[in-house]
């Protein structure tokens, strides 16, 4: 499709969360490639809004989804009567589905009917090819393709201003010694390992004479997952826990050389970022929703999840199904990380 076939305007609705909107910009990136006068307007969350302000090109409209109701007309006074030529609806979730009424479009492109969810098909009249068993990222990507476009390149340039990167490297100096970043926590608490497990790990790392630093939110969970971590620690990590913004966020992931996380926010923007990442799966799927450039440092215990938790191969399960089981983390082991930490190593010699 040539820019001459542009639509003339363009809205997607996309609300959460940090790593899933990550996985949006290189939609974004192929939109404004093939079309870079084309005015696009997003729906998003308030937190991703802070990440991702400053993205070229993009008018952002924020949606907090605690006002409800009052909210979604809020929003539809704030378009002021606009009626757009294409919306890309890009969340299968009921208050997404209920959301994207309020926003006048004539083409109204949404997921396949394996992925459609809380009535999601009675808010849209075009659909996403079906194609099974692909990564999240390639899932959102594909929504350019009823406009006649594809997505062949995946590329982020995530929007972090200089400051953000100048505090970043203020934190720790760059003298050469490798850097283990752990982010211990998703949102999602089941999927998230142990304290005493990422404390041996750190100690493994700092043997091998590498700095560890912590980071994450201003949650309670948080910090007391972050304190306990400390605590069982033999050696001595920097910790910047509820210390950085969620612009500062992606400099500080940025700077280290590998990062520990479990499937989370933090782990997608790293990748974005260029940065190897440790994923610690074991409640969803890597292939699915674990870092999009590089699985080669992940811990993968889902098939075993599966077995355990399910009765079945995780090959039998329905793509994207989660094991979020009390326990499920007790399958990753310090072993685990530990081999994966050294894969890292052996594939990095200089460093």
């Amino acid at each position: 499709m040539h820019a001459s076939h542009a639509p003339a305007s363009l809205s997607l609705l996309r609300l959460s969360a940090l790593g899933d909107v990550t996985h949006v910009v290189p939609l974004v990136r192929t939109l404004r490639d093939a079309w870079p006068t084309l005015p696009l307007t997003w729906v998003i969350g308030k937190g991703e809004r802070r990440l991702l302000d400053g993205l070229e090109g993009v008018q952002f409209i924020e949606y907090d989804k605690k006002t409800g109701l009052a909210g979604m007309r809020a929003l539809r006074r704030e378009l002021q009567g606009q009626r757009f030529d294409v919306l890309l609806q890009m969340q299968v979730a009921a208050r997404a589905n209920l959301l994207s009424a309020f926003i006048p479009a004539k083409r109204r492109i949404g997921y396949d009917r394996a992925r459609s969810k809380d009535g999601h098909g009675l808010f849209i009249n075009e659909r996403i090819p079906d194609r099974p068993g692909i990564h999240v990222l390639d899932a959102l990507g594909s929504f350019c393709e009823p406009l006649g476009l594809k997505q062949t390149t995946v590329r982020w340039d995530l929007p972090v201003p200089a400051e953000a990167r100048d505090w970043a490297r203020a934190q720790w100096p760059q003298d050469g010694v490798p850097t283990l970043l752990i982010s211990p926590c998703s949102s999602h608490a089941l999927r998230n390992w142990y304290p005493q497990r990422h404390a041996a790990l750190a100690d493994h790392a700092i043997a091998r004479g590498w700095r560890v630093v912590l980071c994450g939110g201003r949650s309670e969970l948080e910090r007391s997952t972050t304190d306990a971590i400390v605590a069982a620690m033999k050696g001595t990590a920097l910790d910047l826990v509820g210390k950085d913004t969620l612009k500062q966020l992606p400099a500080l992931l940025e700077r280290a050389d590998l990062v520990v996380t479990p499937d989370s926010g933090p782990m997608h923007i790293a990748n974005a970022m260029g940065t190897k990442v440790m994923g610690l799966h074991a409640a969803s799927n890597p292939a699915r929703s674990g870092p999009y450039s590089d699985r080669r440092y992940c811990v993968d215990r889902y098939d075993d999840a599966a077995r355990k938790y399910l009765g079945k191969p995780a090959g039998e399960l329905k793509w994207g199904t989660k094991i979020e089981h009390e326990g499920v983390m007790d399958l990753i082991t310090v072993e685990d990380a530990i081999a994966a930490f050294e894969r890292y190593v052996s594939d990095h010699p200089s460093r």
